[in-house]
């Protein structure tokens, strides 16, 4: 058994193995792996991508998926009591909520996987996903340089996450005031542009904007890019904020087909958290 809450829980033979699993699942394999398992998972509404392809992902191993809000776990019931009943029927539990402190103390009584499929500080599923979608384009995924450019938040966080526990070359540009701790930071967009192979964003709270037009990923920027550069804006993201409309237009946006890997890999997850050998 194995939990997901943050990515520096992983080594990078685990990201290997998540990942031929992934590839197995993709090729067909492993399609009762959860039969007669059931999956609680806990999202709030807004909730979209990573609701969608957890169900769907869990039905199509012929598991069960059993959900609830995710302020189901705000109540004044403790989250160790709440666990303590889960562990008579869940076989794994999926949890979106904005305090990662809460899914850490909900794995620390749970005798079954805990996976963290969002917090306010990381989103661990959607970087593996992007990491495994990136592997299929460029063998050399491991030895790129990932640039975030965006606030501190969770999308960055966990990108910093993952250039921590994978050894990847990882640069956050953006204005003073807004570094994510203890990673290398590029005030000069240009600059951070020059040395990217992998253009990453997340959308831009309202009150953030103006210090963050400067720094607006354009197809002029992406041009300065490395040679085969790809730019993965973090879902929902906005034209004109802290994307253009003509560089989500363009040959280096990487699809919205890129995101189809949310399945595989987030099937692979629950499948490599459940494993007992």
């Amino acid at each position: 058994m194995k939990h997901l809450i943050q990515l520096t829980d992983y080594s990078v033979q685990d990201l290997q193995n998540i990942f031929m699993l992934a590839d197995e699942i993709k090729s067909g394999n492993h399609k009762n792996s959860l039969s007669g398992k059931s999956i609680v998972l806990f999202f709030p509404s807004s909730s979209i991508r990573t609701r969608v392809t957890f169900e769907k992902g869990i039905y199509l191993l012929s598991g069960q998926p059993i959900l609830f809000p995710s302020d189901s776990l705000d109540k004044k019931e403790l989250i160790e009591d709440v666990a303590g009943y889960l562990n008579n029927w869940a076989d794994c539990i999926v949890i979106r909520h904005g305090d990662i402190d809460l899914i850490d103390r909900f794995s620390k009584h749970s005798k079954v996987p805990i996976i963290n499929a969002m917090t306010k500080a990381n989103h661990p599923c959607e970087v593996l996903s992007d990491l495994y979608a990136i592997s299929k384009r460029r063998n050399d995924f491991m030895d790129l340089t990932y640039t975030f450019v965006g606030v501190n938040a969770n999308i960055g966080k966990a990108w910093a996450e993952a250039a921590k526990a994978f050894g990847l070359k990882f640069i956050h540009c953006c204005p003073s005031g807004y570094e994510i701790e203890s990673v290398n930071v590029e005030y000069d967009v240009k600059r951070a542009m020059s040395q990217s192979d992998i253009v990453l964003t997340d959308s831009i709270p309202p009150e953030c904007l103006t210090d963050f037009m400067p720094y607006q990923i354009t197809t002029d920027l992406m041009r300065i890019a490395k040679p085969s550069a790809m730019l993965n804006p973090c879902p929902p993201f906005t034209r004109g904020d802290e994307v253009s409309t003509d560089v989500i237009n363009s040959e280096f946006f990487v699809g919205y087909e890129f995101k189809e890997s949310l399945l595989y890999v987030q099937q692979a997850i629950i499948l490599y958290g459940m494993r007992t050998d």
